[in-house]
């Protein structure tokens, strides 16, 4: 396991998210630090038509720029029944200066009149990690949830507020932070590539 894992991105929430699953991971924890100064570093712009693609790109940038282990990630909603939107695009979706607010209300317009099956949908995680300009590892996971009607909770970000997750018949804004992580896409996929930077087997 390195000393540290930089993380090539500007949003805090996730940065959060991935620090506390680091620090749940093992005893000595994983120490997950932003890139520093990452505002002011020539941006990667996110064009692939899938997650991992994105996420690689994104790794493989950064890290000829800044040393040390570099990882990057891609994730967001796909709706089957909107043609997978809102995808890759789902930080975009309601356009690139929009709230969680809106992005959701844009959804739930989206879905409006649709019952059962139609509401089903998934969150995806794809996670980069690379060293000087080459791939070290990719790691992907999905879970899978129901879109509401209106919003519950009021922690997580994003999306969290309608994706409702059925095994435990919550919001993923209704979930504590140990609780979300164990649960989340990006907790999956974080801790898989932990289990092979510790030299685990890969699991489903």
């Amino acid at each position: 396991m390195p000393d540290k894992l930089f993380f090539a991105s500007s949003n805090a929430a996730k940065l959060r998210e991935f620090q506390g699953i680091g620090r749940e991971h093992s005893a000595g924890g994983a120490c997950v630090e932003a890139l520093r100064g990452f505002a002011e570093l020539p941006a990667f712009p996110e064009k692939a038509p899938g997650f991992a693609e994105n996420a690689l790109g994104k790794a493989l940038h950064y890290s000829r720029i800044c040393p040390g282990m570099v990882f990057a990630d891609d994730s967001g909603l796909v709706v089957p029944a909107l043609a997978g939107a809102p995808g890759v695009r789902s930080a975009r979706y309601a356009g690139p200066h929009a709230t969680n607010e809106q992005r959701i209300e844009k959804l739930l317009k989206a879905l409006s009149g649709k019952e059962g099956a139609s509401r089903s949908a998934h969150f995806v995680c794809a996670i980069a990690l690379a060293s000087r300009g080459r791939a070290v590892a990719i790691v992907t996971a999905r879970a899978d949830g129901v879109i509401l009607e209106r919003p519950r909770g009021s922690g997580g970000f994003g999306y969290d507020p309608v994706f409702l997750f059925p095994p435990i018949g919550k919001t993923f804004a209704e979930l504590g932070e140990e609780e979300k992580n164990r649960y989340s896409h990006r907790g999956q996929a974080f801790r898989k590539l932990l289990n092979f930077l510790n030299g685990e087997a890969p699991s489903d």
